[in-house]
């Protein structure tokens, strides 16, 4: 798009390089050429801007096969205008004085002059290809009668178009009948992939068989060899076993010798312990012997003493007795029967515990009473 700027009612258009200018006034050409600068009228000045530069058209569209199958088409088309006054005069490229915008959509016009072209070469190709033959070669049949379809149109001559290069981009079925078409394929890439499979299990297998081969020769000989371990162990053992012994027995030996030794010297030792022991018995059973007697000897003085002194004693107090009995029986011997009765109760009272009550049977009572009433005899 041009740019385009004001000033003082003048306009001032500055074109880009690869769009190219036409200037009219009045029906005479002012200006024209790419990447023009200059002042105009806008009241007076019929515009045109033609980009001249090489431009890409993607197309996709539907077509269908001799086999009556469906399938897309995507194709680019490169193109150029080389003729931009044919062009300017065929196709509305007139521009706004105050803006500089196209007033029409000329290059949607060249776009869908060039794909209704284009698919009409392409779908006259494919009614004749079958699908399979469409995906093979379809590509580069499309694309070659495409850019001959192209080049052989007189629209585009007569616009001023020229068509640089046509590309196929892809050419693809629906998706159903894509994967219809991918499972032969498929399955051949599985039962490539399974024989792989099984050919990587078989030598998997085999060498599993190896290696167990191997580790059984191993254990094999492992065993040969734990065997010979144990009977060299065997032998070292009784080799070790017999010095052993030997090394016991003169061991033993010694030990006995060094017992009897020990024994000697132990009953010499007990028997001098025992004559001393028995020597320093007699000796304290004499000192006892002796001291016991002096014992014995003043214990029987001081017994024959003390007993001495305790009969004289006994005599000397039996006598005071006798006497004092003596006096008593002198003294009592003029008082009549019952004064002697009473003082024998009086002594017999004094010497009888303590009374708190006294109980008399009527017998006794009545006795008691018949002896107080019954008069004394005189003699």
């Amino acid at each position: 798009m041009a740019d385009i700027t004001r000033r003082l009612g003048w306009r001032h258009l500055r074109g880009a390089p690869t769009a190219h200018i036409r200037h009219h006034r009045g029906g005479k050409l002012l200006h024209d050429g790419p990447g023009l600068s200059f002042w105009f009228r806008a009241l007076t000045a019929a515009l045109s801007e033609v980009p001249v530069d090489d431009r890409e058209l993607a197309m996709t569209f539907h077509a269908r096969t001799s086999d009556f199958q469906d399938v897309t088409v995507q194709s680019t088309v490169t193109y150029r205008i080389s003729d931009p006054a044919l062009a300017a005069a065929r196709l509305d490229f007139s521009v706004d004085p105050d803006t500089g915008a196209w007033r029409g959509t000329p290059l949607e016009q060249l776009g869908t002059l060039l794909t209704e072209t284009a698919q009409q070469h392409a779908l006259d190709v494919l009614a004749r290809t079958s699908l399979s033959a469409a995906l093979v070669d379809g590509v580069t049949a499309v694309r070659e009668r495409v850019a001959a379809g192209l080049a052989a149109e007189p629209r585009l001559p007569a616009t001023g178009i020229e068509v640089v290069a046509v590309r196929v981009v892809a050419l693809r079925p629906e998706p159903e009948v894509e994967r219809a078409l991918r499972t032969p394929a498929r399955e051949q890439i599985q039962q490539e992939a399974d024989r792989a499979t099984y050919e990587r299990r078989a030598v998997a297998v085999e060498r599993e068989r190896t290696i167990a081969e191997n580790e059984l020769a191993s254990q094999i000989e492992l065993a040969r060899r734990e065997e010979q371990l144990v009977e060299q162990r065997g032998t070292n053992a009784r080799r070790e076993a017999e010095e052993h012994a030997a090394a016991d027995a003169v061991r033993a030996g010694a030990e006995a010798a060094r017992s009897v030794k020990l024994a000697e010297a132990e009953a010499a030792r007990s028997v001098k312990l025992a004559e001393a022991e028995a020597a320093r018995a007699v000796k304290l059973g004499e000192a006892e012997a002796a001291r016991s007697l002096k014992l014995a000897e003043a214990e029987a003085a001081r017994s024959v003493q003390l007993a001495r002194a305790e009969a004289e004693g006994v005599r000397e107090v039996g006598e005071a007795k006798a006497q004092a009995q003596e006096a008593w029986l002198r003294v009592h011997a003029d008082v009549d029967v019952a004064t002697l009765h009473a003082l024998t109760g009086t002594r017999l009272a004094e010497n009888l515990p303590h009374i708190d009550s006294v109980t008399i049977s009527p017998d006794v009572l009545t006795g008691l009473l018949a002896r107080l009433g019954t008069p004394r005899d005189p003699a």
